[in-house]
């Protein structure tokens, strides 16, 4: 899998936006992502004129997740950055408020 493709690849298409640049399902780092692919072709232009761009992960778990380039935590900071007290509590049971409203309905 080439990360820098011109093109989106097929598995990129039910990813969800994850907020603490981490998989949003089991809490793993992008660094222990299975694929991953950078959207450099559409860079957004922030007000103060940097660039971001999304870059997309597929988690070992299997989900599949993306954020934004300059929400990356800086590299001395990444491993503390992520530790089970940043992580959700989330049950198997819970619903998924992803892809539905806040009550987890899906209509």
């Amino acid at each position: 899998m080439d990360a820098f493709a011109p093109i989106a690849p097929d598995w990129t298409q039910p990813a969800v936006h994850a907020f603490d640049f981490r998989c949003p399902q089991c809490g793993a780092s992008s660094r222990q992502a299975e694929k991953v692919w950078l959207n450099r072709r559409a860079p957004v232009y922030t007000a103060d004129y940097t660039r971001k761009w999304q870059e997309f992960y597929h988690c070992s778990c299997g989900c599949v997740w993306w954020a934004w380039s300059s929400d990356r935590p800086p590299e001395p900071e990444a491993a503390e950055f992520v530790n089970e007290a940043t992580l959700p509590d989330v049950s198997p049971d819970s619903p998924n408020t992803e892809q539905g409203d806040e009550n987890g309905d899906e209509s």
